[in-house]
């Protein structure tokens, strides 16, 4: 027993969450036989089938079952309006309900952060830790890998819709893209994503479901840890709650917070370790004052904008009745169709200045509309859907505890659109995506614009909409940044400062976002960061 709590073992290495980091962090550790490793996740196994249907993810975003469900709080900026947050609750975490698109980011992302001070983290030396994680077939193998555990394919299904987009973009001069993850990012290309046979391939069924066939690593489930058990400055033990019971796990080599961009800040404060004025707040003792634990928060906001399509040609018709049954059929006996579509079928990567070194927008294009955007509710009648965000915003947040429980909320502010040059490159990325819509490969599709409207011209028209209907598109990042200055919490090798035997390794210790979505980026840090901590351990 220890002050109350019962004594679960001792182990090497132990890891906190199976995320899109989590899962490969740990499965990482375990190749070591002589290392036995311990990972704890607060939720349990994803046995929800909404899990593995591509598509179910309009149900997994929304639901409760494998969800936090953590809401962003009200601000000016937004009209105060109240924006989910979702996150996994579920082996695999978030790589396990979110839209499963594999984007890496630009090489100038990492190059920056290394211009940072983060020795070891630019763009050519974490390539290869991109290739070790992954397995594709095609590509040029001087940026792709093909050996790795997580299955990254093409959109299984072609439509006239979003062919015809691509060409649209060629039009305006944006290059079609064999490989936005390859040499070039600019221009428009089908999105690549982490299915397997038209199954979403999430980190924990690609890394650490075979890694628990090893007999030295162990998951418990259920298991929400409640703090960092730090003595003399050092991490030596995780306590966590399963039920009623209070656990606590001891670490001899070390422990890994990959409990992600809000619960990993979260987690560091109720250990103590945080803005002393924050944690003094909640009647927490200081272990290490960290002021940056928590802020630099920053995620992607989305503005959507729909049009309507004159033909019934999108998904929108295929959703309802018997075109529903048969794609359903459709997916149980080839797993292709409807089912086995993402958020954004089509992606582009465009420059709303020709004086910017790297693409600074990015659009989701579906061939399908929404009455409800927030639950992917379908309309009735035929649209077309580009969702626009800016990918590289300066606007910041932060997320701070409101308790000394580890079951309530923290405090999200996202602060988005706060920074005139945020607007500005909003703006400038949905005016594009209008004039897209307007070329000749377009203009036979369309009907009208449903929203914002074409009455909407002016900038102010433009931002107005884009505060009234833009919402979060759920890549949190940042908040236990990575760096050497006084506002980093984790060092380049993502040692927490201050307190030995601590790492954090997922989406919260990067520095700034990167040029798109945030899961492969985040599953490159654990496979940097796994690497890293078996070289220390080496005779």
């Amino acid at each position: 027993m220890n002050g109350g709590a019962q004594d679960a073992g001792s182990f090497d290495w132990i890891v906190v969450g199976t995320g899109s980091a989590g899962s490969v962090l740990a499965a990482r550790l375990s190749e070591r036989a002589g290392h036995r490793v311990l990972v704890l996740e607060a939720g349990g196994m994803d046995r929800n089938p909404f899990i593995h249907i591509p598509a179910g993810y309009t149900r997994t975003l929304n639901g409760d079952a494998v969800n936090w469900r953590f809401e962003i709080d009200p601000e000016d900026y937004t009209h105060n309006r109240v924006m989910p947050l979702p996150r996994g609750k579920v082996v695999g975490g978030s790589s396990s309900i979110n839209g499963m698109l594999y984007v890496r980011g630009n090489a100038r992302d990492f190059d920056d952060w290394a211009q940072m001070g983060n020795r070891g983290w630019s763009w050519k030396e974490v390539l290869p830790f991109f290739k070790k994680s992954e397995r594709r077939e095609g590509g040029d193998p001087a940026f792709r890998g093909g050996s790795g555990e997580l299955s990254v394919s093409d959109m299984r299904d072609r439509f006239d819709l979003t062919d015809d987009i691509i060409r649209g973009g060629e039009e305006l001069g944006y290059p079609r893209n064999p490989d936005y993850n390859g040499a070039l990012q600019d221009g428009f290309a089908y999105y690549q994503v982490c299915q397997k046979a038209g199954l979403r391939h999430s980190a924990f069924r690609a890394f650490l479901k075979p890694a628990l066939k090893r007999p030295n690593i162990e998951l418990r489930t259920h298991a929400l840890v409640e703090r960092v058990v730090v003595k003399d400055g050092r991490a030596v033990a995780v306590e966590y709650r399963r039920g009623d019971r209070l656990e606590r796990a001891a670490a001899a080599r070390g422990i890994a917070l990959s409990a992600g961009a809000v619960q990993s800040p979260q987690l560091l404060e109720l250990s103590g370790i945080g803005d002393p004025e924050v944690l003094q707040a909640q009647g927490i003792e200081v272990q290490a004052a960290l002021p940056g634990v928590g802020e630099n928060y920053r995620d992607h906001y989305m503005v959507r904008k729909s049009w309507r399509i004159a033909r019934p040609v999108t998904f929108n018709e295929k959703s309802r009745g018997l075109s529903f049954a048969g794609e359903v059929l459709r997916y149980a006996f080839t797993r292709r169709g409807l089912l086995t579509m993402t958020p954004g079928v089509v992606a582009g990567f465009v420059r709303t200045r020709d004086d910017l070194a790297a693409p600074d927008v990015q659009y989701h294009i579906v061939p399908a509309s929404y009455d409800d955007p927030r639950t992917k509710a379908l309309a009735r009648t035929p649209g077309m859907t580009i969702g626009t965000y800016q990918t590289r915003p300066e606007s910041v947040g932060a997320i701070h505890i409101r308790s000394p429980r580890a079951d309530e909320q923290p405090s999200i502010r996202g602060n988005y659109l706060s920074v005139e040059f945020d607007r500005q490159a909003l703006i400038g990325g949905m005016k594009i995506a209008r004039a897209l819509m307007e070329t000749a490969a377009m203009r036979r599709h369309v009907a009208f614009e449903e929203l914002p409207g074409s009455e909407v011209q002016s900038d102010d028209e433009w931002l107005g909409f884009a505060r009234e209907a833009g919402f979060a598109i759920y890549h949190p990042v940042g908040t236990c940044k990575m760096g050497v200055d006084p506002m980093a919490v984790v060092d380049p090798r993502l040692c927490v400062h201050g307190v030995a035997g601590l790492r954090v390794a997922d989406a919260s210790v990067m520095p700034t976002l990167t040029n798109g979505n945030t899961h492969a980026p985040t599953m490159m840090i654990a496979e940097k960061a796994a690497h890293m901590m078996l070289k220390e351990e080496r005779p």
